[in-house]
């Protein structure tokens, strides 16, 4: 299965194949302030499963840290992606692949948080151990 995203002014378009990798959300600061939102909603995906098929010269990175390149249009402005090189993923926006059913199965960076969410999924301090966190759960 593909699914179709755009960038807000839809100069950019890119699909993701396949299944994501896990969906959930993140409380990190940085993403709170990259989205303009008190949590980002992310799907992660092999890098192989994303592709930009449509307007790939408007595509720019923003990296201020080393393991989130963020990619955005240079012509709106729109959030795309952030490739994580370190976790060999893709965090594609879940509003920019809005045919994805989107499932929340974990949050990151819980101890971040601005927005406590009670929803019954696990809330872990920041990242999963096997990408190099502590993978501690945290109490709701």
């Amino acid at each position: 299965m593909t699914h179709k995203g755009t960038c807000f002014c839809g100069s950019v378009e890119i699909d993701v194949s396949g299944a994501p990798e896990a969906m959930g959300y993140c409380h990190c600061s940085s993403c709170r302030s990259w989205s303009g939102g008190p949590v980002n909603a992310f799907t992660l995906w092999k890098p192989d499963a994303v592709k930009v098929t449509k307007g790939a010269e408007h595509v720019k990175t923003f990296q201020k840290t080393p393991q989130s390149q963020r990619q955005y249009c240079a012509k709106c402005g729109g959030h795309l992606m952030t490739n994580h090189p370190s976790f060999g993923l893709i965090d594609v926006f879940a509003s920019t692949v809005p045919s994805v059913a989107f499932k929340a199965g974990v949050h990151v960076n819980y101890a971040e948080t601005v927005l406590p969410m009670k929803d019954g999924l696990p809330k872990l301090k920041d990242f999963p151990a096997d990408l190099g966190g502590s993978g501690q759960i945290v109490a709701e």
